[in-house]
């Protein structure tokens, strides 16, 4: 029975919202779904908080490699909860001068929008950045011109590479004249500019993958998703095993 019932719940309101786009009578019916998705998303933010106490006092506690950094997790999402929470330095909103706490939360000044713009998005633009020179150290080692396909791998990386940014234009802008080349009048030494190249290649062989691997993950989501709304697939539950 502990196993049935959310299995139930989760095909009821699966079908309702796949209904929500054919049939019109199902909208309402969606819309009240995805209001109780929100009151149970707010559980889980509420679940998902406790477990990074939890973990975090843990590593504290045991004094683990690292706990310094848990200590400033922990400071840093009670000031952040604390911000959010109380709506620190929100100006009340001009339709309702008289409530302190009408005004947005997000809005050019407030804490929660310092904490955003000068501490969230300078830390993801260095997280991103780390990612990009990690992402760049495992491509140098895997275009090793090591045989054929990965020295075209290599080249149509470089050239990629390079007319995506300005030195593409810079080596290759000015000495190829838009002059058709002799004998083919239909193509010009321009045609052979890096970011004309770059994005050939862009449009014609990896807009074609693109598609091909969004629609695998189409038929995969779709996949999953009848397994999970018809109890075939009960992982989400924890286990196999009926309790």
């Amino acid at each position: 029975m502990k196993r049935t019932i959310p299995l139930l719940i989760s095909a009821v309101t699966g079908f309702v919202l796949i209904g929500t786009a054919f049939i019109p009578k199902f909208v309402d019916w969606g819309n009240t779904a995805m209001a109780w998705f929100n009151i149970l998303a707010a559980f889980a933010f509420i679940l998902g908080g406790g477990n990074l106490l939890k973990m975090q006092l843990q590593k504290i506690s045991a004094q683990q490699p690292g706990w310094g950094y848990a200590a400033v997790t922990l400071i840093a999402f009670f000031i952040t909860l604390f911000v959010g929470l109380f709506k620190v330095g929100v100006h009340p909103n001009i339709n309702a001068a008289e409530l302190p706490w009408s005004g947005d939360f997000l809005e050019e000044g407030s804490a929660f929008w310092w904490l955003f713009e000068y501490i969230f998005y300078p830390l993801s633009a260095t997280m991103f950045a780390l990612l990009a020179f990690y992402i760049s150290s495992a491509a140098f080692r895997a275009f090793r011109a090591k045989n054929t396909e990965a020295t075209i791998l290599l080249v149509i990386a470089v050239i990629v590479l390079l007319g995506r940014t300005y030195a593409g234009e810079w080596l290759t802008g000015s000495w190829l004249p838009e002059e058709p080349i002799m004998g083919f009048k239909e193509v010009y030494y321009s045609d052979f500019r890096l970011p004309h190249l770059s994005q050939i290649i862009m449009d014609v062989f990896t807009t074609p993958g693109m598609r091909a691997i969004t629609i695998g993950i189409a038929l995969g989501v779709a996949s999953t998703s009848l397994k999970v709304l018809l109890g075939v697939d009960r992982s989400y539950l924890g286990s196999d095993q009926e309790a």
